[in-house]
Parts: C-alpha cells; structure tokens; sequence
C-alpha cells in the first residue's frame, strides 16, 4: 500500500486534487467528513465534547452546533486545543480503519489521505509523499471572497488560523499549483500519479525480488 498526505490551505484547489485522484483509481480517506463523524450523535467525541464545553454546543436535536462550537473556540487557543485533543485521535483512528479496509480490499492500494491540518498536527512524517496543493494567500482570499460569500476580513482570519505557505511548503515532496484553471491543476495530478505508479511498481518489484 502507497500512503499519500495530501493538503493545502483554505481555497488552494485540494478538493479538485482529491477528485481527481480518486477519477484515476485512489482511495480518498477525507479526514473533513472523519471529523463530522467523529462528533455525530451517539458519538463518544460528541459525548466528550459536551462534557467539555456544556450542553451549550448542542442543537435542538441533540446534534453538535458547530456555529456555536466555532464560535466559542475560533478566538480562544485554549479551547480550541482541548477540542483539537478530543476530536483528533477520534479521527484518526476512523482513518486507520478505513486505510486497513482499502489494504484488505487491494494490498497495492494508493491511500490518499486528504488532511487540512496535516502540517498543523504533525503528520507529515507518516506517508510515503506528502502532496501540498499551494495557491498564493491573495488569490486564496478572493476565491473566499468571491465564491464563498466571506467578508474580506472572515477570509484572512480563516487563512491566518492555518499554517502558512512557507510551513506547509517545506513539508511538500510534491506541490501542486492550484493558482491556475481546474483543467491545469487536473493536468498536474497527472503527473502527479506517473510518479505515484512508478513507486508502486518499483516498490512490488523489490518485494517480489
């Protein structure tokens, strides 16, 4: 199994990235729809987290508020450590089990995982290439601006709570540009994936040898 950390900052393109790569035969382990699972109804993260922060973070229906979460941790680091140490391990360990299901379905699987906060949370050491999709901060924020309906000053705040390019790029064995059209940035992954199934190849090779 070829593991791959894929990541990038807020509006860089890494949805585009993350599509296209599974298009050409990866298993996408998206830890974003790990971290609502970790927190659904019934959930030991949801349970931890209300013991935490109070029944003040759930919805009428029983169900996590994430409005009201984020805004009662978005400005104070502490309570956004305390709620990083519950929802974290509970997403990785969702990962394991979906990466052990992909390698028991195909041993020469390629496992995508496709981690916002990869740098942030220390896990770049854990995959055999760690693929940044980068796109400068200024034209991250318009796309925020323009796309997604943010005020200007929502945007930049969105950006500065993650790490910045320089962090992230130093991290990256392979960096994808996502500054231009979807079609370029699809071209890349291309290439992207010739590398990827070189490594495959060379790695059953060496062990069939």
């Amino acid at each position: 199994m070829f593991r791959i950390g894929l990541t990038g900052g807020i509006a860089a393109g890494k949805s585009v990235a993350t599509a296209h790569l599974a298009e050409l035969g990866a298993v996408v382990v998206d830890h974003d729809l790990l971290a609502r699972e970790a927190v659904a109804p019934g959930s030991v993260g949801l349970a931890e987290i209300v013991e935490a922060f109070g029944d003040v973070v759930l919805a009428p229906d029983g169900s996590l508020d994430r409005p009201g979460l984020g805004a009662l941790v978005f400005a104070d680091a502490a309570a956004r450590s305390r709620l990083n140490d519950i929802v974290h391990p509970e997403v990785r360990r969702l990962s394991a089990e979906r990466e052990a299901r992909a390698a028991a379905e195909d041993p020469a699987a390629v496992v995508v995982h496709d981690i916002p906060l990869l740098v942030e949370t220390g896990q770049a050491g854990h995959f055999h290439l760690v693929v940044v999709v980068h796109t400068p901060a200024e034209q991250r924020v318009r796309r925020l601006v323009e796309g997604r309906g943010l005020s200007e000053d929502a945007a930049r705040s969105r950006l500065a709570s993650q790490a910045g390019d320089d962090e992230r790029l130093a991290a990256a064995d392979f960096t994808l540009d996502g500054s231009g059209s979807e079609d370029d940035l699809r071209a890349q992954v291309d290439t992207l994936w010739q590398r990827v199934a070189a490594e495959v190849a060379q790695e059953a090779e060496a062990d069939s040898a």
